[in-house]
Protein backbone atom coordinates (compact mmCIF):
# COMPACT_ATOMS: atom_id res chain seq x y z
CA UNK A 1 0.00 0.00 0.00
CA UNK A 2 2.89 2.58 0.81
CA UNK A 3 5.23 1.46 -1.95
CA UNK A 4 5.39 5.24 -3.12
CA UNK A 5 8.00 5.55 -0.83
CA UNK A 6 10.35 3.77 -2.51
CA UNK A 7 8.87 4.35 -6.41
CA UNK A 8 9.90 7.63 -7.56
CA UNK A 9 7.45 7.64 -10.45
CA UNK A 10 5.13 7.66 -7.55
CA UNK A 11 6.62 10.29 -5.31
CA UNK A 12 7.33 12.73 -8.26
CA UNK A 13 2.96 11.92 -9.15
CA UNK A 14 2.30 12.92 -5.21
CA UNK A 15 5.00 15.87 -5.46
CA UNK A 16 3.09 17.01 -8.82
CA UNK A 17 -0.46 16.45 -7.13
CA UNK A 18 -0.35 17.18 -3.49
CA UNK A 19 0.28 20.69 -2.45
CA UNK A 20 0.33 22.06 1.13
CA UNK A 21 -1.63 25.16 1.23
CA UNK A 22 -2.77 27.47 3.94
CA UNK A 23 -5.80 27.93 6.27
CA UNK A 24 -6.48 30.92 5.09
CA UNK A 25 -6.84 30.02 1.22
CA UNK A 26 -9.14 27.24 2.54
CA UNK A 27 -11.01 29.80 4.46
CA UNK A 28 -11.40 31.64 1.12
CA UNK A 29 -12.34 28.90 -0.83
CA UNK A 30 -15.02 27.81 1.31
CA UNK A 31 -16.16 31.22 1.36
CA UNK A 32 -16.85 30.93 -2.13
CA UNK A 33 -17.94 27.01 -2.22
CA UNK A 34 -14.86 25.92 -3.99
CA UNK A 35 -14.02 23.01 -2.62
CA UNK A 36 -14.75 19.94 -0.31
CA UNK A 37 -12.83 19.23 2.88
CA UNK A 38 -12.23 16.11 4.24
CA UNK A 39 -11.24 15.97 8.00
CA UNK A 40 -9.17 12.52 8.59
CA UNK A 41 -8.94 12.37 12.33
CA UNK A 42 -10.65 10.05 14.35
CA UNK A 43 -14.13 10.53 15.40
CA UNK A 44 -13.13 11.29 18.60
CA UNK A 45 -11.17 13.88 17.93
CA UNK A 46 -13.72 15.47 15.32
CA UNK A 47 -16.82 15.29 18.09
CA UNK A 48 -14.57 17.65 19.99
CA UNK A 49 -13.67 20.44 17.17
CA UNK A 50 -14.34 20.16 13.68
CA UNK A 51 -14.60 22.35 10.33
CA UNK A 52 -17.86 23.27 9.81
CA UNK A 53 -19.05 21.63 6.57
CA UNK A 54 -15.93 18.66 6.66
CA UNK A 55 -17.21 15.27 5.86
CA UNK A 56 -15.22 13.08 8.89
CA UNK A 57 -13.43 9.88 7.04
CA UNK A 58 -10.73 8.52 9.53
CA UNK A 59 -7.39 7.57 8.58
CA UNK A 60 -8.18 3.98 10.13
CA UNK A 61 -10.63 3.27 7.91
CA UNK A 62 -10.39 5.50 4.90
CA UNK A 63 -11.10 4.40 1.65
CA UNK A 64 -10.26 6.44 -1.63
CA UNK A 65 -12.69 5.19 -3.35
CA UNK A 66 -15.14 6.70 -0.92
CA UNK A 67 -13.58 10.26 -0.68
CA UNK A 68 -16.69 12.59 -2.60
CA UNK A 69 -15.09 14.15 -5.76
CA UNK A 70 -16.93 16.97 -7.60
CA UNK A 71 -14.96 17.76 -10.32
CA UNK A 72 -15.97 21.50 -9.94
CA UNK A 73 -14.07 21.70 -6.48
CA UNK A 74 -11.06 21.32 -4.95
CA UNK A 75 -10.16 18.21 -2.65
CA UNK A 76 -9.02 19.41 1.04
CA UNK A 77 -7.70 16.91 3.11
CA UNK A 78 -7.19 18.07 6.76
CA UNK A 79 -5.94 16.47 10.21
CA UNK A 80 -4.74 17.43 13.39
CA UNK A 81 -1.19 18.69 12.58
CA UNK A 82 -0.99 17.97 9.06
CA UNK A 83 0.71 14.39 9.24
CA UNK A 84 -2.06 12.10 8.44
CA UNK A 85 -3.90 13.87 5.60
CA UNK A 86 -0.31 13.27 4.01
CA UNK A 87 -1.07 9.28 4.59
CA UNK A 88 -4.21 9.71 3.29
CA UNK A 89 -3.08 11.88 -0.11
CA UNK A 90 -0.83 8.82 -0.32
CA UNK A 91 -2.96 6.53 -0.61
CA UNK A 92 -5.26 8.33 -2.50
CA UNK A 93 -2.67 8.82 -5.37
CA UNK A 94 -1.76 4.45 -4.44
CA UNK A 95 -5.52 3.95 -5.62
CA UNK A 96 -5.09 6.16 -8.80
CA UNK A 97 -6.75 9.29 -7.82
CA UNK A 98 -5.83 11.25 -10.94
CA UNK A 99 -6.75 14.96 -9.56
CA UNK A 100 -4.90 17.71 -7.35
CA UNK A 101 -5.16 17.16 -3.79
CA UNK A 102 -4.71 20.17 -1.07
CA UNK A 103 -3.37 18.95 2.13
CA UNK A 104 -4.05 21.54 4.73
CA UNK A 105 -0.52 23.40 6.34
CA UNK A 106 -0.64 22.46 10.00
CA UNK A 107 -4.27 21.05 10.38
CA UNK A 108 -6.33 22.11 11.97
CA UNK A 109 -4.24 23.40 14.88
CA UNK A 110 -2.69 25.95 12.38
CA UNK A 111 -6.78 26.78 11.13
CA UNK A 112 -7.29 27.50 14.72
CA UNK A 113 -4.61 29.44 15.20
CA UNK A 114 -4.89 31.53 11.90
CA UNK A 115 -8.85 32.55 13.04
CA UNK A 116 -10.35 29.29 11.32
CA UNK A 117 -14.05 28.56 13.18
CA UNK A 118 -14.86 25.26 14.38
CA UNK A 119 -17.69 23.62 15.49
CA UNK A 120 -18.00 20.54 18.32
CA UNK A 121 -20.32 17.34 18.13
CA UNK A 122 -21.14 15.08 15.11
Amino acid sequence: MFGWFTNPEAQANMNDKVHMVAPRTIMQWMSHDECVVIDVREPNEYVQAHIPGSILMPLSQFDPAKVPVDPAKKLVIHCRSGNRCGMAAARMMAAGFGGEIHRMEGGIMNWRIQGGTVESGA
